[in-house]
């Protein structure tokens, strides 16, 4: 066998394939939940300039993790509690972006280096440490997915009742703000709510790469469409999608999740980038062509 076969096999292993699938039903329910909720949620935080927030939440959402880990409690529970400290942090000092990015920029290290601190304490097997960070796709067992479904519950409804005026206020606050719209509370229901999301995702792609799910499908769904209908429905098949595929490829391999998640989340991203460009400059050729006369 040839080095090249050898990491081929380690990527791709399909080896009892059909019996390997009974372990990840439940991270096969949990992933649609979570492309679901990731999927609208990233359609907010783009309008809403919060790709760094995500990042910074997924942090604290770790170390609230890492927390639970070491103390022997309910995982999903303790990155929730830290999701949540992070996002009401940053939606009750960040008012301007500035200080937003400076108050993550303040919260990422600290969540970071007490997540580490708290996986350093923990005795147990190696694999529950570097889930954390990078996902495991047989690590959602069936009470983890009682959390994730009923807190992804929460979440879609919170995100039902609030979808239009959080668009409007998201499009154009000040407008908003002068016909009524609570412009503050939405903004700060809306962390909680990113908070939420975050704390879900970090259970299956871990807290590093947590982006491929809430900021990437949004952002190439916004490449190929505008359509207020279309675009959040597109970040949610795009979101589904790269879970989904990632489960299955990660499958019997010794290779975490997330590369695979990612590498989905981002292909389908390129795709979506040159289809939108080629789509833009065709129409450009055909408005600037002129009519036979």
């Amino acid at each position: 066998m040839t080095f090249a076969d050898g990491v081929w096999d380690q990527i791709f292993s399909f080896d009892n394939y059909s019996e390997l699938l009974a372990l990840v039903r439940n991270s096969l329910v949990a992933g649609v939940a979570l492309g679901l909720i990731g999927g609208l949620a990233g359609v907010f935080v783009l309008m809403r300039d919060l790709p760094f927030a995500v990042h910074g939440i997924s942090e604290l959402s770790f170390a609230g993790a890492s927390a639970a880990l070491l103390l022997g409690a309910n995982v999903v529970a303790g990155s929730i509690i830290g999701s949540l400290f992070a996002a009401s942090v940053i939606a009750a000092l960040g008012t301007r972006a500035r200080d937003r990015n400076s108050t993550i920029g303040i919260l990422m290290p600290f969540g970071l280096g007490l997540g580490v601190l708290f996986l350093a304490l923990y005795k147990g097997r190696a694999a529950n440490k570097f889930g954390l960070l990078t996902g495991q796709i047989v690590a959602v067992d069936t009470p983890q997915t009682a959390w994730l479904l009923g807190t992804s519950a929460i979440v879609l409804a919170a995100l039902m009742l609030m979808w239009r005026p959080l668009m409007f206020a998201s499009a154009d606050p000040d407008v908003a703000a002068a016909r009524g719209v609570p412009v503050r509370g939405l903004s700060f229901a809306f962390m909680i709510v990113l908070g939420l999301a975050v704390a879900l995702s970090v259970q299956v792609v871990g807290a590093l790469l947590v982006l491929s799910l809430v900021v990437t499908p949004a952002a190439a769904a916004s490449r190929v469409t505008a359509s207020p209908v279309l675009l959040p429905l597109l970040s949610v098949l795009f979101a589904t999608a790269s879970i989904e595929g990632g489960i299955l490829l990660a499958l019997g391999s010794s290779i975490p999740i997330s590369p695979y998640v990612t590498t989905l989340s981002f292909g389908i991203y390129v795709i979506c980038r040159f289809s939108g460009t080629y789509r833009a400059r065709q129409w450009g050729n055909r408005t600037t062509t002129p009519h036979p006369t």
